[in-house]
């Protein structure tokens, strides 16, 4: 049933305060689906390298929250709705989610000329004369690099080596806000704009700093104010405190069974450096399944892959599936977790997975288990 696409936080592949209370798992009771879900779940935790799982879903006005297995093998911590975890390019579509709300407040146009936003020239964004627009960002056909700096790339190629993710850190530890500017005076565009979909973090973190020119202020604090004050996620945030930090879940990359350090810091996080709990997931659920303006701009079609497959603001649309509808999704992931949310309107359906492991099946596990979740769920008789 679902489309079978991941991409990790920084490489496409084959393949406000801290959270004091420990709610309830179940958020509201509704036997059908906590079966359903709890079912899929236990099904996801045979497989060997997965350790544990959160899953968030909401369907017509029903709400299940389950927390399950162990964030580390042997140790009983299962997750729960405190923990905090690293969400990956998931934080994407929190990103496209501020542009669409500054293109209604007419701060920003999709069509601007991405140097607008830029201090000195750049005259090497553009191809043939055709600038690089902020529409190309929020779709991925900038034709920018997946990753700046670029010595990260190579390093992605080999997501499966073990010391894979203390060698991204390495060169994330002195990279910051302005050496990322300077490089982009480096990058070469190298084909026509706006025609092919190439995933680019670095377009990501790109759009993050043209928020910050629109609203004279940082990133971080653009995203907290919307998210808590629109949303009520007053637990999403890209920089942790030390009281953050011991909630934040451990991580295992690969098959590799020592926990996995937390991802780097990237310049601006908005390609992939956002943390969240899952009460808040099911609140960014609840308010896409609204489509009240805001959301409403943030589905709009700005790119057509192909006949089934349309890009948003940074959202992944389906259109192949007959039974499901017209459906929004995006993956996520670091070394140590990965994730996906599933957003589908004609059943008033949403969904939200994590586990703290991020191999190359991982991704394929998490979709298998949801699919299964979500063709349970439409059988059921209202």
């Amino acid at each position: 049933m679902l489309k079978y696409i991941y991409i990790l936080l920084i490489a496409p592949l084959i393949f406000t305060g801290c959270v004091k209370s420990n709610q309830p798992t179940q958020v509201k009771d509704n036997t059908n689906l906590s079966k359903i879900v709890d079912s899929g779940a236990k099904e996801m935790l045979k497989q060997p390298l997965i350790n544990s799982a959160s899953i968030a879903i909401f369907y017509k006005e029903k709400e299940y929250i389950g927390h399950y297995g162990e964030l580390e093998k042997g140790k009983n911590n299962k997750p729960s709705n405190s923990t905090i975890y690293e969400i990956g390019s998931l934080s994407k579509v929190l990103t496209g989610t501020l542009v669409a709300n500054a293109v209604l407040e007419e701060k920003i146009d999709i069509e601007d000329n991405i140097t607008k936003y830029l201090d000195g020239e750049y005259p090497n964004l553009s191809y043939s004369n055709q600038p690089i627009k902020v529409k190309n960002l929020l779709t991925h056909t900038s034709r920018l690099p997946n990753m700046l700096p670029l010595e990260l790339n190579p390093i992605l190629d080999n997501f499966l080596d073990y010391d894979t993710p203390l060698k991204i850190n390495e060169v994330l530890k002195e990279y910051n806000k302005t050496k990322f500017l300077n490089d982009l005076h480096t990058i070469k565009i190298d084909a026509q704009l706006g025609k092919k979909y190439s995933y680019s973090s670095a377009g990501t973190e790109l759009t993050a700093h043209i928020l910050e020119q629109i609203y004279k202020t940082d990133y971080e604090n653009i995203l907290t104010n919307f998210l808590s004050k629109e949303i009520g996620m007053t637990n999403t945030k890209v920089n942790l405190n030390e009281e953050d930090s011991k909630e934040l879940a451990v991580g295992y990359h690969v098959d590799n069974p020592k926990a996995t350090l937390p991802m780097g810091k990237l310049p601006w996080g908005a390609g992939g450096g956002i943390k969240s709990t899952i009460p808040d997931m099911m609140s960014f659920i609840k308010y896409q399944l609204k489509n009240n303006m805001v959301v409403e701009e943030s589905h709009k079609t700005l790119y057509k892959a192909d006949s089934t497959t349309e890009i948003a603001y940074f959202w992944r649309a389906d259109l192949a599936d007959t039974k499901l509808g017209k459906y929004y999704f995006h993956h996520g992931g670091v070394p140590r977790s990965q994730c996906y949310i599933f957003i589908i309107p004609k059943h008033n359906l949403g969904a939200f997975i994590i586990t703290n492991q991020s191999g190359t099946q991982t991704a394929k596990i998490m979709a298998t288990t949801l699919d299964k979740i979500f063709e349970e769920l439409l059988e059921i008789k209202n």
